[in-house]
């Protein structure tokens, strides 16, 4: 009962803001990869539509996105951080 009233900890509040600002990233690359804006452009470039350049660019933004998720903050959210760890007393495993 005692965990339930904690304050959270420095590196908690900084995680969950990270967990935050991480889910808006994803959301943004996510709904941005589908150019809803360009599909009535009949505009080309190099034998392709417009739109299409753009999912392709797109692609590799996500890419980059992810790469840089998943070396900097892949388990955020779901796995407890060692801040939260050492303050609920649980041990962590190796």
């Amino acid at each position: 009962m005692a965990d339930a009233d904690a304050v959270p900890t420095e590196g908690a509040r900084a995680s969950r803001v990270e967990t935050f600002l991480w889910a808006a990233v994803l959301l943004t690359v996510a709904a941005l990869s589908v150019p809803w804006f360009l599909w009535r452009s009949s505009a080309v470039a190099f034998g392709l539509p417009v739109w299409l350049w753009w999912h392709i660019g797109w692609m590799g933004v996500a890419a980059v996105t992810f790469y840089a998720f998943g070396k900097r903050a892949w388990g955020l959210g779901i796995e407890p951080s060692d801040a939260s760890n050492r303050a609920s007393g649980d041990e962590v495993e190796p």
